[in-house]
Parts: C-alpha cells; sequence; structure tokens
C-alpha cells in the first residue's frame, strides 16, 4: 500500500534495512473507531538501489491467497522492477537518473511530506518548529513540526481545523524514521521505521530472482505502490489528505 508515491533523495554511501510500519486510526461520528496497519520491508544498499517489500492480503470473502509485492529501484542500471510472486512475473520499466546525489528527483515530492496545501509553507497559516536532535528508534533524527489551521469558514468549517505534523529525519541515513500527522477531519496517521540495521544488504535483494518471466511496463493495478517504493524511492507518509482551498 503506497502513502503518497513520491520520491526520497537518491542517496549513496548510506546502506541499511528496516522495517516501516504505518497505523492509521479515525474516528468515526458513532464513536467506533477505525484501525488499519500496514508493514514493508525495506533495504537500501551503498550504491542507492533501493528495495521495499510487502505482502498483499485476498479481498475479505474471495478466497485469495496473500502474496508478495516487491519493487526494486536500481539507479545503477536506471532501471525499475515490480516484482509480483502471485505470477512469478517482474515488470520492468526506464527509471529516471536523480539530479545529482541526494538530490530529490525532478517533478517528484521531497523526502518529507509537508502539510500546507499545495506545499504553501510560507502561508501565514503554517507555524513550522525546528525541533533539537534526539535519538529517534535507535538513530540520531532531526525533527520538524508543522501546524496548519484552517481558518472558520474556509471549508464550511464552523470553527477554525488545525492539522498537525512531526517529523524526524535520520541525519545518517537521510530518511525519515517517524513521522505523525493528526488531522480531526481524517484521524491520526504514525510512521515508525524500526529495526534499522546500518549494514550493506545481502546484493541479491536487488536483482530478479531465478525462475521470474520479465515483462516491459509498470505492472498492473496495485502493483508497484510500496511505501519506500512505487514511483519513487520515498519513505512518505501514508496519511490524512491536504485540505482543499
Amino acid at each position: 500500500m503506497g502513502m503518497m508515491g513520491g520520491a526520497s533523495p537518491y542517496v549513496t554511501g548510506a546502506p541499511f534495512s528496516a522495517v516501516q510500519v504505518v497505523q492509521t486510526q479515525e474516528s468515526l461520528m458513532d464513536g467506533n473507531t477505525i484501525t488499519k496497519k500496514y508493514q514493508t520491508n525495506l533495504a537500501r544498499d551503498g550504491q542507492g538501489r533501493v528495495r521495499t517489500e510487502e505482502t498483499i492480503s485476498g479481498r475479505p470473502g474471495s478466497g485469495e491467497a496473500a502474496h508478495t509485492i516487491v519493487t526494486i529501484l536500481d539507479y545503477v542500471a536506471q532501471t525499475r522492477y515490480v516484482l509480483d510472486s502471485k505470477t512469478m512475473t517482474a515488470y520492468q520499466a526506464p527509471l529516471r537518473t536523480p539530479v545529482g546525489m541526494g538530490g530529490a528527483r525532478t517533478g517528484e515530492r521531497s523526502l518529507v511530506p509537508r502539510v500546507g496545501r499545495n506545499g504553501q509553507d510560507n502561508s501565514p497559516n503554517i507555524a513550522r518548529t525546528t525541533l533539537s536532535p534526539q535519538v529517534v528508534n535507535g538513530v540520531l533524527a532531526s525533527g520538524t513540526n508543522h501546524v496548519e489551521t484552517i481558518p472558520a469558514g474556509q471549508i464550511g468549517n464552523e470553527r477554525p481545523i488545525q492539522i498537525s505534523r512531526q517529523a524526524w529525519v535520520s541525519n545518517e541515513l537521510k530518511v525519515p524514521v517517524q513521522i505523525r500527522s493528526s488531522d480531526p477531519r481524517f484521524g491520526v496517521t504514525v510512521m515508525e521505521l524500526t529495526n534499522i540495521v546500518m549494514a550493506e544488504p545481502n546484493g541479491s535483494l536487488f536483482v530478479v530472482p531465478a525462475g521470474y518471466t520479465v515483462k516491459q511496463g509498470r505492472g498492473g493495478p496495485g502493483l508497484g505502490g510500496a511505501v519506500f517504493g512505487g514511483s519513487g524511492a520515498g519513505l512518505q507518509e501514508r496519511g490524512p489528505r491536504p485540505a482543499k482551498p
């Protein structure tokens, strides 16, 4: 399940593996609560190649077995693969080269999602605070806190609405290790990057396994939408939708 489908900076020389856990909680008007949890295995090697792996469950009552979707972003070969274990098919597509080391790719979102509508952080309705560095999930991270206020009446709201988002990004890995977003319209979303291992992953994780049929194309619906992969390499937040103007 993709969060926002954005991209992270292309980072080399900072290999790691981890498990990303995203939990969403939505409170209904009748007092009921809907809680969902998603988990994705992540890996990035020293060359900057990225792999995400998640298990897709069958639709309730469909009898469909769960299967694994893997996305590989090979910046060295400028190729993107989506591996579908259900059909033993690897979908291959070109991968655009990032603009410079550590820079976000053209036309795609940056590493840390913005709270402001249309990314307008300079809006008078948005307060941004830089937090003191601290250890989060075992790594040193820098934090930012955004609070956006939707004025009363702007979207038919009787009173002002506050949307908050706090993100902690690893100084060494350049990826978010914790993001918490709260929007009274949609609920609370929390992302945690857990089980972080700062070591070179096995190189076999970044190549198409034997037995897979390689086809050209990005894959069908629901393929390649992993949190750290999909259309980019970003650890983006699966969070509340932005306010409409």
